[in-house]
């Protein structure tokens, strides 16, 4: 899992002698720290964080990769998902200690210059009105891809169903996905 230490923060605990620290304290489990090693976007990162943080906080405040968002903190609005292996998942509800050694993908990541086919097929069809669930959708819609690269409309429904659009232009995603899915030719 990783090497645990004392935060330096609180400097109040005898760190010189473990018998005078409380364990069962809850304070006690709020300054215990991991080093974890993360493959995000094919780079490493090497993070030292408080095990239960969610991949979410550690993606964007200590990868820099602000393009995954928050939205809801539940799993249920869909605005946070990036790849975990070949899955598409909810990063606001992964704690970091989950990881292990499956590669994480995010919108960054998906490709470098931008020009996925969804990347392409979103801008064609004009899919985001505000945008900002749009990273989350995007990174859902090629996990789908990737497992069926020719859904039905009805495949792509029950696959996007969890990820929420304020705007409503789930029309347009659908007919993004479809187009990318023929640009793709079934390779996404």
């Amino acid at each position: 899992m990783g090497k645990y230490r004392l935060s330096r923060k609180r400097k109040k605990f005898d760190l010189f002698r473990a018998e005078s620290i409380n364990f069962k304290n809850p304070l006690f489990k709020a300054i215990i720290m991991a080093v974890f090693n993360l493959t995000i976007n094919r780079k490493n990162y090497k993070v030292d964080v408080d095990p239960q943080m969610p991949l979410l906080w550690v993606i964007r405040d200590f990868a820099g990769l602000t393009g995954t968002k928050y939205g809801c903190g539940i799993a249920q609005c869909g605005a946070c998902t990036v790849h975990y292996g070949e899955d598409a998942v909810r990063s606001c509800s992964l704690p970091v200690s989950s990881v292990g050694d499956k590669a994480i993908t995010t919108i960054e990541g998906l490709s470098e210059k931008g020009d996925h086919p969804l990347q392409l097929a979103w801008d064609e069809t004009d899919v985001p009105q505000c945008g900002y669930c749009q990273a989350g959708q995007i990174m859902n819609a090629a996990a789908l891809l990737k497992k069926n690269p020719h859904p039905s409309d009805e495949d792509i429904d029950e696959a996007m169903s969890g990820n929420i659009c304020r705007c409503c232009t789930y029309k347009r995603i659908r007919k993004a996905i479809k187009r990318a899915a023929e640009k793709a030719g079934g390779r996404s």
